[in-house]
């Protein structure tokens, strides 16, 4: 061949190199497009793994890839995000960090090219839900991000035999640091979001636990105290009767003791109720809370209620919320009506009470001014943030107050009436 012919040759084959170069960089600009979209539609793990597996099998050419990722407690890898078929096991498999092939990438934080054997590598673990044995060739790539450290591994597959190189790897690693910055803040928010339901859920218990003791309380009070001072009762009755001849003092002292038993009956009662609300058991919040309107001869209280059930603890709050409220009212605001209503919008539960009173300043005195802030205003905040809500207060001085708790709730936390 001469030098002119060489030379030749060597300029296409140049020329070939720089289109597949070209090739190759128009391809990997698109799979950065495509992750910047995927990350764009929300920060939950899960979509964003589906749709890395994705992209990682049409830029490298591999037949199934599987993403790993870091659990929350960072002692095991859980599937993610997978191609075809085996997507219907993402979330079902989990690897200890440090078990199989994956396991120790993630741990080591170091690749692995394995061409063909893999089952003979002392590092290999079959996972019979993904079928590993059916394919030949793998790499496995770990997934990381600084600050962030490990967020998991990431893993393609081919059936036939393939000699990836040092570009695929590199490729790979580039793409991992990519979902890795993608993925991170998203398992922060999955573990903010996980230890939010946590604590919903301790205070939930918390607050059943506190209903049961009470409960129980009230059943020994009323079994116990309030028969006895019942039939206590009956005994200076008869006594009274049966006394003959000058009995002054002796009726003057059993009218004094059968008094003192009326009160003290009437303070047992009174603590039964205030330990827990039999009406909240008997017909529900909107039916105590219009039992509770009708105790309050004062003011003229109208009511508009939703009929609907809640869980225990958030009807208990409402409830004490709007007692603590109608006897401020009663006490502070010098009002002659009352408007009490409960509803629900939107799976919110939504209970205000207004009133015409004299009012205050609550740009001021956001919990109350100076005469009412010790009657109870922060108790009710407090009952409304304990159980997810929040307490406004609005008020201008001689134009009344308004007080409104509301109270988001999942969709499974509401009750037909009745249930």
């Amino acid at each position: 061949m001469s030098t002119a012919s060489a030379r030749q040759a060597a300029d296409r084959a140049d020329g070939q190199r720089a289109v597949r170069d070209f090739v190759a960089a128009d391809r990997e600009l698109a799979l950065l497009r495509e992750l910047i979209e995927a990350t764009s539609r929300g920060p939950r793990v899960e979509p964003l793994a589906a749709a890395a597996a994705r992209m990682i099998i049409d830029s490298i050419g591999a037949d199934v890839c599987f993403v790993h990722v870091l659990d929350d407690g960072d002692r095991s890898l859980t599937l993610a995000g997978a191609t075809p078929p085996f997507d219907s096991e993402v979330g079902r498999v989990t690897l200890p960090l440090g078990s199989g092939i994956s396991g120790w990438v993630a741990s080591h934080r170091q690749p692995v090219v394995i061409t063909d054997h893999k089952e003979s590598d002392p590092r290999y673990l079959p996972v019979s839900a993904l079928c590993s044995a059916d394919f030949t060739s793998m790499v496995s790539v770990p997934m990381e991000t600084d600050p962030g450290g490990l967020v998991g591994e990431l893993s393609v597959h081919t059936v036939q035999r393939r000699q990836f190189t040092p570009r695929d790897v590199e490729l790979l690693q580039v793409i991992g640091r990519l979902i890795a910055g993608a993925l991170h803040p998203a398992r922060l928010l999955r573990q903010l979001v996980a230890r939010q339901r946590a604590h919903e859920g301790y205070v939930e218990q918390v607050i059943e636990a506190q209903e049961n003791e009470r409960r129980r309380l009230a059943g020994d009070i009323h079994d116990g105290i309030s028969q006895r001072l019942i039939t206590l009762a009956y005994r200076l009755d008869a006594a009274a009767q049966a006394v003959h001849g000058d009995v002054g003092e002796a009726s003057e002292q059993l009218g004094a003791a059968r008094e003192l038993v009326g009160l003290t009956l009437e303070e047992a009662r009174a603590a039964i109720s205030g330990l827990r609300p039999p009406v909240l058991d008997d017909l529900g919040l909107a039916g105590g809370l219009a039992s509770l309107a009708r105790s309050i001869p004062q003011i003229d209280v109208e009511v508009q209620l939703a009929d609907s059930r809640l869980p225990e603890h958030v009807e208990l709050a409402l409830y004490r919320i709007a007692q603590e409220c109608l006897q401020n009212v009663v006490k502070h605001a010098q009002a002659s009506v009352a408007r009490l209503s409960f509803t629900l919008n939107d799976d919110v539960a939504i209970l205000e009470i207004v009133d015409d009173g004299v009012g205050f300043n609550s740009a001021e005195h956001p919990l109350g001014n100076s005469e009412t802030r010790g009657y109870g205003l922060l108790s009710m905040t407090e009952r409304a943030e304990l159980v997810g809500g929040r307490l406004t207060i609005r008020s201008r001085p001689g134009l009344g107050t308004a007080i409104t708790a509301r109270v988001p709730l999942q969709p499974r936390h509401l009750r037909a009436p009745g249930a």
